[in-house]
């Protein structure tokens, strides 16, 4: 367990970098900028099946990808991804 800013976390603390920027590639990936410099490529694919994630199966909806408090996100933040999952599964870019 650790505090942080007054709240109590469970796991352990972990450093994790913010999202810098991202960009919509083709075939439902990103690519993903973070804070820290680290450059990932993440397949959002195999989550389209699921109700969440669906409307992103619409190109324009995915293409419109854009970062908010660190996070990707779409429909005005209706549909977002968790920066800790594309850092720790995303593929290195470039």
């Amino acid at each position: 367990m650790y505090v942080k800013d007054g709240i109590a976390y469970s796991d352990n603390q972990e450093y994790l970098p913010r999202v810098q920027s991202v960009k919509a590639l083709e075939d439902y990936h990103l690519f993903v900028r973070f804070t820290d410099g680290a450059e990932r490529i993440y397949d959002v694919q195999p989550l389209l099946s699921s109700e969440a994630f669906g409307p992103l199966s619409d190109v324009e909806t995915f293409n419109s990808v854009y970062v908010d408090y660190g996070c990707p996100v779409w429909n005005n933040g209706e549909i977002d991804l968790a920066p800790e999952t594309i850092y720790q599964e995303g593929v290195q870019g470039r």
